[in-house]
């Protein structure tokens, strides 16, 4: 385990690597051997670190990586990751040198692109596997499915590169109240995958996302893409248990107390004096603000933890400093840990209450609170 000691900040970012270990197993099992799991580790891993994730999770027998952008899979090249990298935003022509550099595999939708990208890699004797985009429904990237089979001649065609595996997205797997589309485009998927088999090897099929691998086992074929449920979260409202998976949310947030001061009553506090006090309050200043992806939306909602008890941030969070309301706690001191998100004591802030809080989703408060903070990694059971 990495020391516990701060260092230049007093916010950090815990990542505990058991839990991912844990969250992945749970999901290839639940999947079946058969099924491989490409770990989606874009984004800087949702703001848990591309490179420790994918090591940690290299390490447990994953072997493919799903990244947005060549620059992901040029770090985890660079980092010793030998597995299968995919590109899932694709490719440009200026990135071509890259991607056949470090061997990685490209996401295709453009005939103009595979064409070149075929001239390429040919050119310089080398063959890229691609992964052909269908769009069935998601109205985003992909080819329409109307279009499968001129793609398909057109692969045939092409010296240099390989169909590795067809994909397409699910918009609405996480609706698990109506299930009407998702299963529509599974079905429409099928088609499009057993179609394709009848010319040419396919390489893996791959639709399903974290809400379709709990939701939909049909969706499942040869391949699944885990994001938020590798990272410890349900993409839908769930209790822990639900659809087979008891799944530890990996990050936590951590500052410390800087400061404990008391307020009489009708005590403006913080910008805009949008709150004043209603009797004499003790306050908590945390160093934690907007810049540190404490977002000033959370104002009047939020609560921290603090000597394992809930306490109500008052008054508008600022870029670098909120308040904590702690009236109704006792031996409270500056240099207390408080949490923002994670576990203190019996209580436990979630990444989901936290977005709940915020009005969006759990991925967006990962990828902020990871992206501006200081990471540490536990690794010990």
């Amino acid at each position: 385990m990495a020391s516990s000691d701060y260092t230049t900040s007093h916010n950090r970012v815990e990542i505990d690597l058991v839990a991912l270990r844990g969250n992945y197993r749970q999901i290839q099992a639940k999947v079946g051997g058969r099924v491989k799991v490409m770990a989606i580790v874009k984004s800087d891993a949702y703001g848990h670190g591309l490179v420790a994730v994918a090591q940690a999770l290299a390490g447990e027998g994953c072997g493919i990586f799903g990244v947005a952008e060549v620059d992901e899979g040029i770090s985890l090249r660079r980092a010793g990751v030998a597995d299968e990298i995919v590109v899932l935003l694709g490719t440009l022509p200026d990135s071509f040198p890259a991607l056949i550099e470090f061997g990685l595999q490209a996401v295709v939708f453009d005939r103009e692109v595979l064409a070149d990208l075929s001239a390429y890699a040919a050119r310089h004797q080398r063959s890229v596997g691609v992964h052909l985009k269908i769009d069935t429904g998601m109205g985003r990237l992909g080819i329409p499915p109307e279009q499968l089979d001129e793609m398909l001649d057109l692969l045939s065609d092409l010296p240099g590169v390989r169909l590795a595996g067809i994909l397409s997205h699910f918009p609405r797997a996480d609706d698990r109240a109506d299930l009407g589309q998702t299963l529509d485009q599974n079905r429409r998927f099928a088609e499009i995958v057993a179609r394709a088999g009848k010319r040419c090897d396919t390489g893996s099929a791959h639709v399903a996302n974290s809400a379709a691998i709990l939701n939909l086992p049909d969706s499942h074929f040869d391949m699944v893409r885990p994001g938020i449920t590798l990272y410890g979260c349900y993409p839908f409202p769930a209790e822990p248990g639900d659809s087979g998976l008891r799944l530890q949310q990996v990050m936590s947030f951590k500052t410390r107390i800087i400061q404990v001061k008391e307020v009489p009553a009708g005590y403006g506090i913080s910008y805009g004096h949008t709150y004043r006090t209603t009797r004499p309050t003790r306050l908590a200043v945390l160093p934690v603000g907007y810049a540190d992806g404490y977002l000033r939306r959370l104002t009047g909602r939020a609560k921290v933890l603090i000597g394992g008890r809930r306490a109500p941030i008052l008054g508008r969070i600022c870029m670098n400093a909120c308040l904590a309301d702690i009236t109704d706690l006792d031996q409270v001191k500056a240099g207390e840990e408080a949490v923002i998100m994670g576990r203190q004591g019996q209580e436990e802030i979630t990444a989901d209450e936290i977005a709940g809080w915020s009005e969006t989703i759990s991925y967006e408060i990962l990828c902020l609170f990871g992206g501006r903070n200081q990471r540490r990694y536990l690794d010990e059971e």
